[in-house]
Formats: C-alpha cells, structure tokens, sequence
C-alpha cells in the first residue's frame, strides 16, 4: 500500500534551534491532482440548525470557526495539511490494518483535518474534536476524483506550540500519543506501540474480542491492528524509518530548513515521483514564545526540490489567494457522481509552473537559472520571516498581501523562463 505515500514530521525543542517547533509534511496524490492553497476567515455560525456540507456527507455545525489556511487536492471540501489562526497545524497519513476500510461514504480523513483546524484552538482539543466526529460519523469514502476508487483509514499528526499528538485510526477505534520534546513522524503504517496516553474506552477490548491480543503482554496498538512487527519497525528500510533517521540526523540542530530538505530529500522517497508523487508541501514554525507570529510555508506545486516555499502568517484581513485557488465549478456534485470527467482544476500558479518545467525539462543551462532564481527568491523570504521572529516586529499591511505577492514573484520566475 505505497500509494499516497505521504510523511508528516514534527520536532520540538530540544531537538530545535530558538525554542521553536517545527511541523513538516508532504502530500503524496495522484501525479494529476491539483493542489491549492485557500483561506478561510474567521466565522461565526446563527442558524446552528443549518448543516455543514463536507466532501460526501452533512454534519451539525458549531457556533463559531477559525480562520485558516489550507493545502488540499481542489476537488473536495477538506484538506491534506493546514494551520489555523491559533498555531494548530494538523496533516494526515493512509494507513490500513486488520480494521477492514469501509466503503460508505463518511467523513474522510481530510475533512477531520479541516474541521480539526476550524474548531480547535489547541492541539489536544483538536485531537478532541477529530475523535468525537470519528464516533459520530465515521470515517469512510473514495479519496480519489474519477475513475480509481481508493479508501483508508487515517493518522494524524497535530501540533500546536507547546505540544504534539500523533492520532492514529482502525475504523472508529483509536490511540493518541502525547510528543512534548525530540523528533516524531508518521507515515503509511500505524507506529503508536505501548506508549498509549488517550485511546478510544473500547479499544483493547475489541482488539481481544477478535483474536488479536491475548490480553496478557503489554498491549500494543500497532502490533495488535496492523500486521506490523513492531520489533523491527525502526530497522526496515521503509518510508517511516527512512524519514525518523533523517530526523534523528539533525538533532539538536533542527530548523524549518532544515524540515525543508527533509521534504525535498529524494533517496530516502520521503520526495516522491512517478505516478504517485509530492504534489504540495508544507512547513510550519511554531515559536513556544507567544509573543511571535507562527509561519507557514507552502509549495502549492508538485515536488519541493522544484518549487517555493512561500510565507503565510494570519493576520486581520488577509487578501484572498487567488493565484493558488483553483476554479471552482457549478457541479461540485461531480464528486457525487463520480464523474469520470476530471475538470481543469489547475490553478493561475500550478499552470506557470507545469508550463516553465515543460521549457526547461530539455534545456539545462535554463533549468539552471531558473532554480537559482526560485532559490534566490527563497532565501530572500526566510531572511524576511527569520527578521520578524528575531525582531519581533510584523508589518501588518506588508503581511496581508504576503503569500499572494510571494506567489506573482514565483509567477514572474516562472514567466521569464517561459517566454525567453
């Protein structure tokens, strides 16, 4: 099950420089599958007795949701990765087990990632609230547009300033791990074992009702709903273990760069190609110092290693980002239909990117310049954000115009190269 193979990474002080934490994940997707970056204010909800439209299903709305800012395949409601306007960062995984997937629709993994960010003011609580959806609703649905019908069970990778948690998934059973320091990563395999600190009431039960613990050695929660042996799990050669070392590489001196070249890097896999491969990605800073704004950087384009992470940072009044927000259609009930008509669902900079690869692809000394280009434009904006956190000083009207005008300056890179 190596499809939509995507890594979520976390590395807290005092892994880290500055007393900083840091949140990183690639999404793995379909390599045609569009990805935009969208924001969503701030909102408080009257009529209670209206119901929220996820991708498949209704679900009771709440009275007020967060502002926030999200990654997400453009042709459904949810989201791969985001953050909100308190610091809460959550990206989820596939993962599959013993719990066999459902095929009713439900809630997907990547609606419990939006409506974790929307109501949810810290990571526990949103732990809190993506557990008490999962009991309600449940998980379940095609999480792919089209012809290819693809379902899983999910984990999750949540953060906040202060803390981490990692939620991992069987059907509607669960088990939570608390991370408050070093290096913590999921990938496609449940890795939560015997350091169990939430878990579902019913859990261990269940697992001894169908034969896989004998309710006598110490329970652990991969072994018993995985096929897992969780023994070697930190000795194979897969993604997971892959991405911990890298983690573990740069221990105690771990900066949102260096989360970046993680991303980026490609022997490891934790940078995919091929029919499945990295269409976005994302990386956060969460300062433990309340007094500093929490960055977020995204890619908005398929692999890192040829794309820009560009800044976002919630303010008041954030101008809408229009070059990363796909088109929207009238029948959004494609998805209902499952239509196996996928519409052009490419966005203003996922079209000049795809067009400035295709021009470059065969002509190298122009690959050359236009990634020392995007470089250039890179480091520009890490010197920029590095100042504010150093500084303590936000330019509130520079702010709100920030990842738009980031994303036109990746444009006119893109542009130059296209047209000379």
């Amino acid at each position: 099950m190596e499809p939509f193979s995507c890594d979520t990474f976390v590395a807290l002080p005092p892994a880290t420089v500055d007393n900083r934490i840091i949140f990183g994940k690639n999404s793995d997707r379909l390599c045609d599958e569009v990805q935009e970056v969208v924001y969503f204010p701030a909102a408080v909800h009257n009529n209670l007795g209206e119901h929220l439209k996820c991708t498949y299903i209704e679900i009771d709305q709440v009275p007020e949701t967060y502002a926030v800012v999200l990654s997400r395949p453009a042709w459904l409601w949810g989201a791969e990765m985001g953050a909100n306007e308190h610091g809460v960062c959550i990206g989820n995984e596939a993962v599959w087990g013993r719990e066999e997937v459902c095929d009713e629709e439900a809630l997907l993994g990547m609606d419990l990632v939006r409506l974790g960010l929307e109501r949810a003011d810290t990571a526990e609580k949103a732990l809190n609230v993506i557990v008490d959806l999962l009991e309600k609703y449940g998980q379940g649905g095609n999480c792919t547009e089209g012809r290819m019908v693809f379902s899983y069970h999910n984990s999750f990778l949540i953060a906040d300033r202060n803390e981490a948690w990692i939620l991992e998934t069987a059907g509607k059973y669960w088990a939570a791990e608390k991370v408050q320091e070093g290096v913590r990563n999921i990938s496609n395999q449940l890795s939560i074992t015997t350091k169990i600190d939430r878990e579902h009431p019913d859990m261990r039960n269940y697992a001894k009702r169908k034969g896989w613990w004998d309710g006598k050695k110490e329970f652990d929660f991969a072994a018993a709903y995985s096929y897992l042996d969780t023994a070697k799990m930190m000795t194979s050669s897969g993604r997971y273990c892959e991405g911990y070392k890298l983690l573990k590489k740069h221990k105690g001196n771990i900066t949102f760069e260096t989360m970046m070249e993680i991303l980026r890097d490609k022997p490891s896999g934790i940078n995919m190609e091929g029919e499945f491969l990295t269409t976005a990605s994302m990386v956060s800073i969460l300062p433990q110092d309340s007094s500093l704004p929490c960055i977020h950087f995204f890619t908005g384009t398929p692999d890192p290693e040829r794309s820009v992470f560009k800044p976002f940072i919630f303010v008041p009044h954030i101008s809408q980002l229009l070059d990363t927000s796909s088109p929207t259609f009238e029948l959004e009930d494609l998805v209902k239909k499952k239509s196996h008509v996928k519409p052009d669902r490419r966005h203003p900079l996922y079209q000049k990117h795809q067009q400035a690869l295709e021009v470059v692809h065969n002509n190298e000394e122009k690959a050359k310049i236009m990634l020392d280009n995007m470089r250039k434009l890179e480091k520009e904006l890490f010197r920029e954000m590095e100042s504010i956190l150093q500084n303590k000083h936000l330019d509130v009207e520079k702010i709100v115009n920030l990842f738009p005008q980031c994303t036109k300056d990746e444009i006119q890179i893109y542009q130059s190269n296209v047209s000379s």
